[in-house]
C-alpha cells in the first residue's frame, strides 16, 4: 500500500494504527531536504496532539537493544521516529487493552538511507535494535516526558517473541531488569 500526505508517502499500515511512513526527498546538485514533522500532513495519517518534545539519540555500537518503553496515561505518547545516522530494527508493541491486536509486534528497518520513519500510536512499546555502528535517531513525541509515568517491558522478553537481527551487544542493566509479560498482564489504558 502506497498513499502520499504531503510531505510523506504512507507505505504500510503495520499494527492497529502504526504507520511506516517515507519521507519525501526534494533534492538537487546540492543534496536533499526532507521534512521530518508537518502537522497537517501527519494528522492525516494519524497523529493527534501537539509536539511536546523532540529528541535525539546517538548510540555508538552495532547490536544494542533499547526498549521496550512507554509512558501511562496522562503521558501516554503517540511517537514519530526516524534514523537519520546508520541503520535500526524499529519494534512497536501494542499495549493497548482489548486492542485486536494486543501483544503482538511489528518491526521493521529505518535508515538514513531508506528515508522512513515510523508513526507509533500511544498505547504502544517501542524498542529498536542498531543495524550499523554510530546511529542517530530523532524521535517526536506528543506528550511531554513524565517520570512518574514512565514504564517498560522486557524486549528479551520470550512471551513478546521479537526475533532481533543480530546477536544483542549492549543492553542497559535497566533494560535487562524490566519485567517479562506474565500471564495475567492487562496491558495499558487505550
Amino acid at each position: 500500500m502506497v498513499s502520499v500526505a504531503g510531505r510523506f508517502e504512507l507505505i504500510s499500515e503495520a499494527l492497529g494504527g502504526a504507520k511506516l511512513l517515507r519521507r519525501k526527498k526534494i533534492a538537487d546538485d546540492r543534496g536533499f531536504l526532507s521534512r521530518l514533522f508537518e502537522p497537517d500532513d501527519l494528522e492525516e495519517l494519524g497523529w493527534s496532539g501537539p509536539v511536546a518534545q523532540i529528541n535525539e539519540t546517538g548510540t555508538t555500537t552495532k547490536g544494542t537493544l533499547r526498549g521496550f518503553h512507554f509512558q501511562h496515561p496522562p503521558f501516554a505518547e503517540t511517537k514519530l521516529v526516524a534514523c537519520t545516522a546508520g541503520a535500526i530494527y524499529d519494534v512497536a508493541l501494542d499495549l493497548r487493552r482489548g486492542s485486536p491486536t494486543f501483544l503482538q509486534h511489528f518491526g521493521v528497518e529505518l535508515s538514513a538511507e531508506n528515508g522512513c520513519s515510523f508513526l507509533i500510536p500511544a498505547g504502544f512499546a517501542h524498542g529498536f535494535q542498531t543495524l550499523t555502528d554510530d546511529v542517530r535517531m530523532i524521535y517526536a513525541h506528543s506528550a511531554p516526558y513524565s517520570a512518574q509515568s514512565e514504564d517498560g517491558l522486557n524486549c528479551l522478553d520470550p512471551t513478546i517473541g521479537v526475533t532481533w537481527p543480530l546477536p544483542v551487544s549492549v543492553i542497559s542493566e535497566r533494560d535487562k531488569a524490566r519485567p517479562m509479560v506474565d500471564r495475567g498482564y492487562q496491558g495499558v489504558a487505550a
